[in-house]
């Protein structure tokens, strides 16, 4: 989104693009974009980056892997996928920031990343020091406590950081969104498919962090969408698809993770072909079974309460499954806002 408002051109008219094809746009931007009077250092530096974004480009299409550091908006733990950015020129931000006036908290988060904090509470509580068990708990409670990825003393950085007029991507609840900043004040790009049928709403202010910001046209000015009803059904559609694509990811990686140091030595191909298969089997005997859980949970709770207000909503759509036409096209192709 960031390359259609600044650099990238689609043929007029266009209104639907598929994942294949857009990676198509990206991967040739990339080539164009390689600077033509640099050094042979610099060159073969560039060429092996820009290798190594090609190698993980494709990932674009389900997500990439950062992790945030709780110093700084500008602050991830590096990993292959943050060359894109580099590659692109694009500036890549979050909020999710320990205020340091809290110093328990500082203390507590230290230095680390979003992987290497959960590592250290599990660590902490296991621990037979009881300040390093004190020193987990705190740690714990800043999670549970900014679970939205966004803090006041996060929100305040961004604004000071973000230039005037900056195009960039902002990182929280595991989605990249498109951000910018017009008068002092930031807007995230309107994505969700809620927003399909309203042309006129484009920008969606980030002035706190419970998300109910204003919504805005493409000149910034106030303008709240015409039909809300439509647009909250919208907004839960996403949900649930991102919901049911976090699921099929988790379900990928459980698969792939295969102990083969309790493999013995010597075993034959059929021998092992039948283990794998026990072992697939019994995971998606665990999957249905927990689906069955959650269907169960959900009746229990409507026939308790009936739904009534946003979040019972969400929580009992979450668990419905699409039809897999429909996922299937969701997946492939995308709707150009």
């Amino acid at each position: 989104n960031i390359l259609l408002l600044s650099q990238i051109k689609l043929p007029p008219m266009m209104e639907i693009i598929t994942a294949e094809q857009l990676m198509e746009y990206l991967g040739d931007y990339i080539l164009d974009a390689k600077p033509k009077e640099i050094s042979e250092i610099q060159r073969l530096n560039y060429e092996q980056n820009m290798s190594d974004a090609m190698a993980i480009l494709h990932k674009l299409q389900t997500g990439l892997d950062v992790n945030v550091k709780f110093t700084g908006v500008r602050v991830f733990e590096y990993t292959p996928e943050c060359i894109v950015f580099d590659l692109l020129d694009i500036p890549l931000y979050h909020g999710w920031l320990v205020d340091p006036q809290v110093a328990d908290i500082v203390k507590a988060v230290g230095n680390c990343s979003y992987n290497q904090l959960v590592e250290k509470i599990i660590s902490c509580k296991q621990s037979d020091n009881s300040e390093l068990v004190s020193e987990g708990f705190v740690a714990e409670q800043f999670l549970n406590n900014t679970a939205t990825q966004l803090t006041y003393h996060g929100l305040c950085e961004l604004t000071s950081a973000v230039q005037e007029g900056e195009l960039c991507v902002f990182f929280r609840n595991n989605h990249f969104s498109t951000m910018t900043k017009y008068k002092g004040q930031l807007y995230l790009l309107v994505t969700d498919q809620g927003f399909l049928t309203e042309e006129k709403v484009v920008w969606e202010s980030l002035h706190n962090v419970d998300g109910d910001g204003n919504f805005c046209d493409s000149e910034f000015h106030l303008r709240p969408p015409s039909d809300p009803e439509t647009v909250y059904r919208g907004q839960q559609d996403q949900i649930d698809q991102d919901y049911l694509m976090a699921l099929s990811l988790q379900q990928e990686q459980q698969n792939q993770e295969i102990n083969w140091e309790q493999i013995p030595e010597g075993i034959s191909d059929l021998e092992l072909a039948k283990k794998l298969q026990e072992e697939e089997d019994r995971r998606a005997s665990q999957y249905y079974q927990e689906q069955e859980q959650a269907a169960a949970q959900v009746q229990v709770q409507g026939a308790a309460s009936p739904a009534s207000g946003r979040q019972s909503g969400s929580n009992e759509r979450k668990r419905k499954e699409p039809r897999e036409k429909e996922r299937e096209k969701e997946k492939n192709s995308c709707v150009l806002l």
